[in-house]
């Protein structure tokens, strides 16, 4: 579901801008409050999982469509709301910069259509309500493809107010709208489920890692160590980013798809120096646009990929936790 540029006014990428950066900055002053060093390496490790996951398209059966998780619902109910927030911003940034998926312009609108709901409105609205008297396997599979549906349903809908509000008159609000909730409701479906196996597998290695269930219990009842769960995980994203995105498919993601069918194309042209400027940035930034190699058809491109990304988001993650001081408020207060 990631924005091109042509989708979206200057205007209205200005204002989702601003709408994701008041989150990112709420986010950013809640998290360093936390005094929990151990949910570094998660968010680095958890956000590379996430960027193989996504480069994983899957076919939508009997649409011509195809659908790949966005994660935002899987990072929040690990790391918690606002940190699984930062962390979903640097994978949809490194998607952005150095594989030219998604417009730059357009970061501002999906930073909010992927991560914002998925995040706040999956794990603080569905996941903590459910999770409040307790977690079991059927919990967290009733709510990962509850909140999954939902928090795709509401991202799907702010695409199509945000090309209406850009005056996209290839794309008319009603029509749009027809298609692009229903094939996101399939989506979201797909979606729930491979995160609820991902968090059941959590949950009986190491359940202290989900949020809100940071007890002494919990920590003893582990199958594997913390070491090994996220050594697991790391593996998983190597795999999936590595070798499994050979067998992505080729057909349209939900978004180009809806496209196709009320506009006939899922290519848009738009015009301006705002476009060019951006449009510039990345072919500057993209080093391996659409996850091949430049001017080349070599299929090693998107293995390359799935590992540099994978990697990228990882020293990402460390990075503006070290740069925000993030898990070190208490520490150095307490001495």
């Amino acid at each position: 579901m990631h924005m091109a540029d042509a989708l979206v006014a200057p205007v209205v990428a200005g204002t989702m801008y601003a709408c994701s950066g008041a989150a990112m900055g709420c986010s950013i002053r809640k998290v360093r409050m936390e005094n929990d060093p151990k949910k570094i390496p998660v968010m680095g490790v958890m956000g590379a999982f996430v960027f193989a996951a996504q480069m994983i398209n899957f076919t939508v059966p009997g649409t011509g469509s195809s659908g790949h998780l966005c994660g935002g619902m899987l990072l929040s109910a690990v790391l918690g709301p606002e940190a699984g927030f930062l962390t979903m911003i640097g994978v949809l940034l490194v998607q952005c910069l150095m594989f030219a998926d998604g417009g730059l312009l357009a970061l501002g609108c999906n930073i909010w259509n992927m991560a914002f709901y998925g995040c706040f409105i999956g794990a603080m609205v569905i996941w903590k309500q459910m999770m409040k008297k307790g977690i079991s396997k059927r919990k967290i599979v009733a709510a990962s493809v509850l909140g999954c549906v939902v928090t795709l349903q509401l991202g799907a809908f702010s695409v199509t107010l945000e090309t209406l509000a850009s005056g996209i008159t290839e794309l008319p609000f009603g029509a749009f709208v027809a298609v692009m909730q229903p094939i996101h409701l399939a989506i979201g479906l797909v979606e729930g489920f491979i995160t609820a196996a991902v968090l059941v597998f959590i949950r009986e290695a190491r359940p202290e890692l989900l949020w809100g269930c940071q007890t002494a219990e919990n920590e003893k009842n582990g199958r594997l160590t913390y070491k090994g769960t996220v050594a697991v995980l790391l593996a998983a994203a190597a795999v999936i980013g590595g070798l499994l995105s050979f067998a992505a498919s080729s057909k349209p993601d939900g978004l180009e798809w809806s496209m196709e069918q009320v506009a006939q194309t899922s290519e848009l042209e738009a015009e301006g120096g705002a476009y060019e400027i951006a449009g510039q940035i990345q072919e500057t930034t993209a080093v391996l646009p659409d996850y091949a190699w430049k001017d080349s058809e070599s299929v090693t491109g998107t293995a390359i990929s799935g590992i540099v990304g994978g990697a990228a988001v990882i020293l990402l993650c460390a990075g503006c936790c070290f740069l925000f001081r993030f898990f070190r408020h208490r520490t150095e207060k307490n001495g």
